[in-house]
């Protein structure tokens, strides 16, 4: 494939997936006033991957999101992030993050 066309095709994935991360914050707040807890569960889990799909066709390995992500759990916790305070869910899931 010449190196243009390769470009495009990059260039079009990338803007493909950020329409399907809007898409599933759409699907999500539907799913919310709807109250569907399979439809909510399913929303979340695409968003988490296209989301992880897109950071890997933009240059970051999916454990380097990982290790952002746990990054940025220590950095709330240790700000006292409410919802640590309220509900320690900053920890639950660094521990989680950290047990994969």
């Amino acid at each position: 494939m010449p190196k243009e066309l390769d470009v495009a095709k990059r260039a079009k994935v990338i803007e493909w997936l950020k329409t399907e991360v809007l898409d599933q914050v759409s699907r999500l707040f539907k799913a919310l006033w709807e109250g569907s807890n399979a439809r909510i569960s399913d929303s979340l889990a695409s968003l988490i991957m296209s989301s992880y799909i897109l950071g890997r066709r933009l240059g970051i390995s999916f454990r380097d999101m990982d290790d952002l992500l746990v990054e940025k759990l220590k950095k709330h916790k240790k700000e006292g992030h409410q919802l640590e305070d309220w509900y320690q869910d900053i920890s639950a899931l660094e521990d989680h993050m950290r047990k994969r």
